[in-house]
């Protein structure tokens, strides 16, 4: 059971996060953000493999590989290509389906499902390539009362709006489900006979279900006290392309929100010297990005979405800067910095 990540792109180019969600019993995976030239090193099939796309927002850094994406995904038959983005997503993804010229693909598989999030909003729509995507099939209107926009049997993601310039760059935090597997030990000393009755504590039955072992009736929310062990999923959160102030109350919220996330992926574009170059563009320091990893007391840090106006050895500086804050600041491990 396990999140494992790969960060896609080279320092000091377009970035992307890919994300594999492994619960032992299946592989979910997440693509966030898709910059030009990030699916380069990935083989078609595991592109093809990809079961949602998440765009923080739609800067040309951070969609300029999606032609790519497209191409391997546009007619995939059997299972739906999911996106998500925020408020305006619908409208970008139409107008980029709509921007080819389309022939053959009449009798072509493939269905987009394509969603926006506006506050605890979520809109989306349905498009066929059969159609050449020339319709947008509105789907229902669904109203979350959390920040999670995905929830699956293995895993939620929640998304948060982050102030960026003139517009949000939506964050993303994934929470893999607890898992709740029968102790041997424990099943030893309870003098129970192993047996098809162990299947029925992971099924969604309700705790006062009779299960019936060597003849003996026994509650299933007694078994499960005293068969099961639990073990904690694994969370990994996603930011890029915001500025936060620290001791704001958005600041505050998202330390909060972040609270003991295992790994923290998370934008590094200027060095603290360049501090009022970051605040006007809309991004964070090096230094702050510490800052919000130590107060979130997140247990990894991981760097990306580095400025080209540096040098490989302004790059390990920015390192040293946010490790001053978060000590273990890292950057992905093949990129070779410092």
């Amino acid at each position: 059971m396990a999140i494992d990540w790969k960060i896609l792109g080279a320092p000091g180019a377009d970035n992307a996060l890919l994300v594999t969600v492994d619960s032992g019993q299946s592989h979910d995976r997440l693509l966030f953000d898709c910059g030009e030239g990030c699916l380069s090193n990935l083989k078609p099939s595991e592109i093809q493999g990809i079961d949602h796309l998440f765009f923080s927002h739609f800067h040309m850094d951070h969609v300029s590989g999606f032609d790519t994406f497209f191409r391997h995904n546009y007619n995939r038959p059997d299972v739906p290509v999911q996106v998500w983005g925020p408020e305006g997503t619908l409208e970008i993804l139409a107008n980029r389906f709509r921007s080819f010229t389309w022939n053959l693909h009449a009798d072509q598989p493939g269905e987009w499902i394509v969603r926006e999030t506006k506050g605890n909003l979520i809109r989306g729509a349905r498009f066929l390539t059969r159609e050449a995507f020339d319709a947008a099939h509105d789907l229902p209107e669904v109203h979350v009362d959390s920040s999670a926009i995905l929830r699956e049997t293995e895993f939620t993601v929640e998304s948060r709006p982050l102030p960026h310039h003139t517009i949000f760059s939506n964050a993303y935090l994934i929470r893999q489900s607890d898992s709740h597997n029968v102790s041997p030990e424990a099943l030893a000393s309870s003098g129970l006979k192993p047996g098809p009755w162990l299947q029925s504590l992971n099924m969604p039955s309700p705790e006062d279900t009779l299960v019936k072992v060597d003849g003996t009736e026994h509650r299933l929310g007694d078994l499960r006290d005293k068969l099961l062990l639990t073990t904690a999923g694994k969370s990994l959160a996603y930011l890029t392309d915001f500025c936060l102030e620290p001791s704001s109350q958005g600041w505050s919220d998202v330390a909060t929100w972040l609270n003991d996330c295992d790994t923290l992926v998370c934008e590094c574009q200027y060095a603290q010297s360049d501090s009022s170059l970051a605040l006007r563009n809309g991004h964070m320091t090096a230094d702050r990005v510490g800052q919000l990893a130590n107060e979130a007391s997140v247990k990894e840090l991981v760097l990306l979405h580095l400025s080209r106006r540096y040098s490989e050895k302004g790059w390990a500086g920015m390192q040293n800067e946010a490790a001053a804050q978060f000590p273990g600041a890292s950057f992905p491990p093949d990129w070779n910095i410092g």
